[in-house]
């Protein structure tokens, strides 16, 4: 069991906020930052140590906020803006750590790395260029930290109804290509595992199964009352993402391994 019970989470949002939550319940000391004053009371009432951080190549860091022996950071490029000025906000907050407790860093990241390659891939695949792929190893070449990466597939569950993303559309492209997914209660879990293990690398994290496009997202849509969209029936621009590595490392038994299955489950929405 790691001892590291204390944790400063960079961006307490739709997976930092209920990871916080979870590991106060699990005897960790947690810090937690915010873009937002409005949530500042809500970090507060959940039992966090809150920070308003905007995370930006300004910022000034709060020497407080790192008294910390774990820093999880989930600050993912704006969409926004796109990734111009991601890697500099990096390589700040990087420099603001340098002389601080933290030792142990997992950066949240993407399988979007990978790009659409028309196969399957694996952590020792190449990336494509992207700011997102420079800032992993901004810290995993950082030698005085032990850095996990954890590439997340699409994430979905409580608030984030996949069924979502494609209603009220038609004629959709890609509609048998693979999907590359992960419920928010298995994101906690191999979080959880990674703070508590003393493997470090990088990781993708998505789950086992991987149905079509058209397969999962009309069930997801249909499981909502609506009309089921038109997919497109073509596979162009598609990758399956591996987890065989993190499953093996961890001994992780993912939850919802079966996709189909949990959009059965009203429990997981």
């Amino acid at each position: 069991m790691n001892m590291d019970k204390k944790i400063s989470i960079l961006g307490c949002g739709w997976l930092g906020f209920p990871l916080a939550k979870s590991l106060l319940k699990n005897g960790w000391q947690v810090k937690g930052s915010t873009t937002t004053l409005q949530k500042i009371m809500l970090l507060q009432n959940a039992g966090i140590d809150a920070f308003l951080i905007l995370a930006d190549a300004e910022t000034t860091f709060p020497d407080a906020f790192f008294e910390s022996d774990v820093l999880f950071i989930n600050v993912p490029p704006s969409r926004k803006s796109g990734q111009s000025g991601y890697l500099e906000k990096m390589r700040h907050l990087l420099l603001a750590i340098e002389n601080t407790k933290v030792r142990k860093v997992v950066f949240i990241s993407s399988t979007s790395v990978y790009g659409d390659v028309c196969r399957e891939v694996t952590e020792t695949g190449p990336t494509v260029p992207s700011e997102l792929a420079q800032a992993e190893m901004l810290f995993l070449s950082t030698k005085n930290l032990q850095t996990t990466v954890v590439r997340f597939g699409g994430l979905f569950g409580p608030d984030r109804n996949p069924g979502r993303f494609f209603k009220d559309k038609n004629s959709i492209p890609n509609g048998l290509v693979p999907v590359n997914l992960i419920h928010l209660q298995d994101c906690l879990g191999l979080i959880e595992a990674i703070l508590n293990q003393p493997e470090t690398g990088v990781y993708n994290a998505v789950a086992p199964s991987h149905p079509t496009k058209k397969e999962f997202y009309s069930k997801a849509i249909l499981k909502m009352g609506l009309a089921a969209p038109e997919f497109l029936d073509e596979k162009t621009d598609w990758k399956i993402v591996s987890p065989q590595k993190i499953i093996a490392d961890f001994d992780y038994r993912f939850q919802y391994p079966d996709l189909m299955k949990c959009l059965d489950d009203p429990a997981a929405f």
